[in-house]
C-alpha cells in the first residue's frame, strides 16, 4: 500500500508490487492531488535488503538515506528504516507541483517509481469592476478576473434573469433602464465553493410623468392632486397654477414631495382652488411636465 495523508483526510491507494532479488517495492499511483496550504506524505515501502535509498524532485536530489540535500525546511524525512522511506511536505505550494521519484538499489540493481504531485488552488476573484453609473443608451463594459488551479470558469448572473454571460468580460450595448441591476460574477473550478462578487449598475434617465388625473372636489372638503415621475437620479418637483404662478403651501394647501411623486394636499377646498395645475419634474438629464384639473363636483 502507498498512503498519502493530507490535512483532513487520508487517501489510500492499492497498487502492484514488484519483488526484485528479495526486495519488495510498491509502485505509487500516477497522480496525487493536494490543496495549496495542505500537507502531504509520500510513502515509499521497502525491506531490509534494500540499500542506497533516495528521493528526487524532478532531477533534484532531496534525500539520500538520512542525508538531506534540499534546503527547503518544509520537506522532512518521516521514516528511514528497513521497510519505510517516507517524506513529508508541509504547507504545500504551487511550486511543489511536479514529478517525484523514490529510488533504491537492491543487489546492485536500481529500482524506482514515480508520482506526479498536483497542487490545486481554489478559484477566487482578484479584480472586478467597481460599481458604475451610466446614462441610458451608453455602453457598459464590466470585467471580473479570477485565478485558480485548475483554470476556473467565470460567469455573470442577475438574480432576476439567471445566467447572463460567460467569460471574464461582460459588454452591454446601449443599456436600457430596465437593465439596471446587481451583476454577480461567479468563479468556480470545483476545488472549493464558488467565489462571488457583485457590481451594481445604475442607469440614469430623465423624468417621465406616469400618473396624471383630473380630480373632482367638494367645497369645504379635502382633495389631492398626484404627480408620479420615474427618474434616475430622483426628480425634483414643482407645481404651477394656470396663470403660471408657483404654488406655495399655506393653511389650506400643502405640497408633499416623496421619492417618485409629489402631492398637492387641499385641506379645505374653496373656490380659489379650482383650476388647472401643472407639475414639473426635472433632474440633471431633463424635465417633464403634465397638467391636471381640480374642478368642482
Amino acid at each position: 500500500f502507498v498512503c498519502f495523508q493530507m490535512r483532513h483526510y487520508t487517501v489510500a491507494f492499492q497498487s502492484r508490487k514488484s519483488i526484485v532479488s528479495g526486495a519488495e517495492f510498491t509502485h505509487m499511483p500516477d497522480n496525487i492531488t493536494v490543496l495549496e496550504g495542505d500537507s502531504v506524505t509520500l510513502r515509499c515501502q521497502i525491506d531490509e535488503e534494500v540499500t542506497h535509498k533516495a528521493w528526487l524532485n524532478r532531477s533534484n536530489i532531496m534525500f539520500t538515506g538520512r542525508d538531506k540535500w534540499t534546503l527547503d525546511k518544509r520537506v522532512t524525512l518521516l521514516n528511514n528504516n528497513s521497510s519505510d522511506f517516507s517524506i513529508h511536505i508541509s504547507k504545500v505550494q504551487v511550486t511543489d507541483e511536479g514529478p517525484y521519484t523514490c529510488t533504491f538499489q537492491a543487489n546492485n540493481k536500481p529500482r524506482l517509481t514515480h508520482v506526479y504531485l498536483i497542487v490545486q488552488v481554489p478559484a477566487r476573484i482578484v479584480n472586478i469592476s467597481k460599481d458604475v453609473s451610466v446614462n441610458e443608451g451608453e455602453n457598459v463594459n464590466l470585467f471580473c478576473l479570477a485565478v485558480g488551479r485548475p483554470e476556473p470558469t467565470v460567469t455573470w448572473k442577475v438574480h432576476k434573469y439567471g445566467l447572463v454571460s460567460e467569460g471574464e468580460f461582460l459588454d452591454i450595448t446601449e443599456i436600457k433602464r430596465q437593465q439596471a441591476e446587481d451583476y454577480e460574477c461567479v468563479t468556480n473550478n470545483g476545488v472549493a465553493p464558488a467565489d462571488k462578487s457583485k457590481v451594481k449598475v445604475t442607469v440614469n434617465y430623465p423624468p417621465m410623468i406616469t400618473d396624471v388625473k383630473n380630480m373632482p372636489a367638494h367645497l369645504g372638503k379635502t382633495a389631492i392632486l398626484r404627480c408620479e415621475a420615474m427618474a434616475v437620479p430622483a426628480a425634483a418637483f414643482e407645481w404651477y397654477r394656470d396663470d403660471h404662478r408657483p404654488v406655495e403651501s399655506d393653511n389650506t394647501l400643502r405640497i408633499k414631495n416623496e421619492k417618485t411623486r409629489s402631492l398637492l394636499l387641499f385641506t379645505n377646498v374653496t373656490e380659489k382652488h379650482f383650476g388647472n395645475y401643472t407639475c414639473f419634474a426635472s433632474n440633471r438629464l431633463g424635465a417633464s411636465n403634465a397638467s391636471m384639473l381640480l374642478f368642482r363636483k
